[in-house]
């Protein structure tokens, strides 16, 4: 589940999500369910049938608050470092 105070960004071509697992779900379950809602809604605003997601994902463990603070920073100046954003 995605928490308020955590990080999610959609970039044109990929997506940075701090996601949280809720108990017994673990993130492969959620990327996939997550995936399969958003090109469903996607390909119908798009009115097309294609392939929307690549199928693989890469996931880290977030190990303690440095790390956490790290990947915040990154996600934050992803845009920036794509040439989308002047500045974060």
């Amino acid at each position: 589940m995605l928490i308020p105070d955590l990080t999610e960004l959609v970039m044109p071509n990929h997506v940075n999500a701090l996601v949280l697992p809720y108990k017994e779900h673990i993130t492969a379950n959620i990327v996939h369910s997550w995936k399969s809602y958003t090109s469903h809604e996607a390909n119908k605003f798009l009115d097309r049938k294609k392939s929307f997601w690549m199928v693989e994902y890469y996931d880290r463990f977030i190990r303690n608050e440095r790390h956490l603070d790290i990947t915040r920073e990154y996600i934050r100046k992803n845009p920036v470092a794509a040439g989308l954003v002047n500045k974060a």
